[in-house]
Formats: structure tokens, C-alpha cells, sequence
């Protein structure tokens, strides 16, 4: 499935959408292709169009909160689909670094991927406490930092529109 960047009217990234739903928005002129795939074309019986990359919309649309959501998804994407304690990529759940019988609680810096065999090795215990190491600690991604390093695919005509500066 091809996926294409959508900015705000302002150039400011805004969200990842399907090629359909871009060609969609653009036929309809609620956006213009900023770039095309020279590579792919989607065709209609007699005609064929631009395959679009990124797309802007032709009216702003404000967001007053522009994060990324807390959920299991969302930490595996970050965590690569790996343990961050041994690296294997099977049989994977959460962790709580500070368990929560200690008063942990499930935000981002406090939820690793594991898989079982680690995560019930852990316990009840701290990494350090269990002598186990996390490969990285847990960190709270930015909105750009998601959709440039974990949306599944950036192309080139991406990297200017998600480059933070």
C-alpha cells in the first residue's frame, strides 16, 4: 500500500494517508501534489495520473494537540518489534521498567517491549535489580520524530517536511 505525507496548508506535516485517499483529496481539489512517485502512475481506463508522495491541503486545519498516542502499537513500532532486554522479536509484550505493584505507571518512559521469557524473568524487579539491561531507555517520541522514523515508509520527497529544526 502506497502511503503519501500530508502538510497543512503552512507546509507542516500533518498525517499519512493512502495514495487513493490523496488522489482522492486532490481530484476534489481539497489539496495539491507537492511530489509525485516519477516511478508508479495510477491509471484510469483511458487515463493515467501522477502517483502522489506528498500532498498539501488547500485550507488550514488547526490541531491543537499534535502527539503521539500511548498504545501497544505504538511502543513495539518504537522499540523496533524487539525486546529491549535480550532483542528477539517473538512472543512480545510490555513491560513496566518500574513495575506497577512499585508504583509504576504505563506512560512512555515507562513501558518497554519484552518478550515473556524476559518479562517473567524480571518480575517484580527493577532491570537493575534483576541484572538485566535495556538495549535503550524508554523515551516519549515527538509527532515528526513517529511519522519520520516509525509510519512504515519515508521517501526522499518526505525528509524536508520531517526534519526537525
Amino acid at each position: 500500500m502506497r502511503r503519501v505525507l500530508v502538510l497543512n496548508q503552512d507546509y507542516s506535516p500533518l498525517s499519512v494517508c493512502t495514495a487513493e485517499r490523496a488522489f482522492l483529496l486532490i481530484f476534489l481539489n481539497k489539496a495539491e501534489l507537492v511530489h509525485d512517485d516519477k516511478k508508479r502512475h495510477m491509471r484510469t481506463v483511458d487515463r493515467r495520473y501522477p502517483m502522489p508522495s506528498v500532498i498539501r491541503l488547500q485550507k488550514y486545519i488547526f490541531i491543537p494537540f499534535k502527539g503521539v498516542i500511548l498504545s501497544r502499537q505504538n511502543i513495539f513500532k518504537r522499540d523496533g518489534q524487539e525486546c529491549l532486554y535480550c532483542g528477539s522479536k517473538k512472543d512480545l509484550t510490555l513491560d513496566h521498567v518500574l513495575p506497577k505493584s512499585r508504583g509504576g505507571k504505563s506512560t512512555w518512559n515507562n513501558l518497554a517491549t519484552a518478550c515473556k521469557k524476559c518479562n517473567s524473568l524480571k518480575g517484580n524487579k527493577t532491570p537493575e535489580e534483576a541484572e538485566m539491561t535495556l538495549s535503550i531507555k524508554p523515551f516519549k517520541p515527538s509527532y515528526l520524530m513517529f511519522v519520520r522514523n516509525f509510519s512504515g515508509h519515508t521517501s526522499e520527497e518526505w525528509l524536508k517536511y520531517l526534519s526537525v529544526n
